[in-house]
């Protein structure tokens, strides 16, 4: 009886979530479609999916992240060394191998993160912030505080700029990566140990779970996630800097909380994620296509992520 009662409050828990993202989702689409005829034409929906598709890519992963009880604050610093990296290696090898060293520069950086949180036991908040410094500065020693520029290299735009069915490459890119990762979170056993790691990893490690290796699994494809995000950052502008990540990690972690994502770890979806992202992404937009002060968004985007918490703290306390 007492385990019954349990998994209902947990899923009236998870309703209250949907709900509190989808709702206001569904009601600012609605009233900026009112408000704004040019909102809901083909280019800008289609333009907001691909402005979008790298933060939506870094987003899906750090769900994962979350949901097993870190955060990863080095996602922007992440995507910008990659983006450096990809442009350097293509100037001299070609797109193809640039693209390469994009991503593994990610995943690399991934897997530090990850080895360092797990094995030094050292709070991801400031493991990752700490190397958010780090690979910023790499990253600026790359490029030496300079813009590289690759309008010689079109091949390397192709990666988010080719149109397929009248949809650019960076979003069809985007949609992969966040049904995969979705599915590995919700359908998988690997998802449900990062459930299980998050909610209690004590627990869970009495229980069998390998602990060290689902939060280093989770850090590596977040990663690699933000070394994909840098490829794109880059390939859409032909161009990288040394400050194009930044924000990043802000919008990114703002996402995922407006999302229903828990910040204590152990509850999540990659599909609110991606809902939270586009419902920051239409507040901006909104704010353009109406021409209001970007002052104001600043400040809606804080009192929505601080509800956000605030929703979070009282189920999770109502569950106790």
């Amino acid at each position: 009886m007492a385990a019954a009662t349990a998994r209902l409050r947990r899923l009236r828990g998870t309703d209250l979530r949907a709900a509190a993202i989808v709702l206001p989702f569904l009601l600012l689409f609605v009233a900026l479609a009112v408000a704004s005829p040019p909102f809901l034409t083909t280019t800008n929906l289609l333009n907001l999916l691909d402005q979008q598709s790298h933060i939506l890519i870094i987003a899906a992963a750090g769900t994962l992240v979350l949901v097993a009880g870190g955060i990863d604050l080095s996602v922007g610093a992440v995507a910008a060394l990659s983006a450096v990296v990809a442009a350097t290696v293509t100037l001299a090898a070609g797109p193809v191998v640039g693209i390469a060293a994009g991503l593994g520069v990610g995943l690399v950086a991934g897997l530090a993160n990850g080895f360092i949180v797990t094995f030094f036991r050292i709070n991801s908040l400031i493991a990752t912030l700490a190397m958010s410094f780090v690979l910023a500065g790499l990253a600026s020693l790359v490029t030496g505080g300079n813009l590289l520029v690759l309008f010689d290299h079109p091949g390397f735009g192709a990666v988010s700029r080719t149109d397929i069915l009248g949809v650019r490459s960076s979003t069809w890119l985007m949609l992969l990566a966040v049904l995969i990762i979705g599915v590995i979170l919700a359908r998988t056993t690997a998802g449900r140990y990062m459930y299980a790691v998050g909610g209690n990893s004590e627990a869970a490690s009495l229980a069998g779970v390998p602990v060290r290796r689902v939060r280093l699994a989770t850090f590596v494809l977040s990663g690699g996630a933000a070394g994909l995000g840098g490829v794109i950052i880059a390939s859409r502008t032909l161009s990288a800097q040394a400050t194009s990540g930044q924000e990043l990690a802000f919008t990114v972690l703002a996402g995922i909380v407006v999302g229903g994502t828990s910040i204590a770890g152990g509850e999540g979806a990659v599909w609110r994620t991606v809902v939270g992202i586009l419902f920051i992404a239409l507040i901006g937009n909104g704010f353009n296509l109406l021409g209001l002060d970007p002052l104001y968004r600043q400040i809606a985007l804080g009192v929505i992520i601080l509800l956000a918490v605030g929703l979070d703290a009282a189920l999770r306390s109502g569950r106790r």
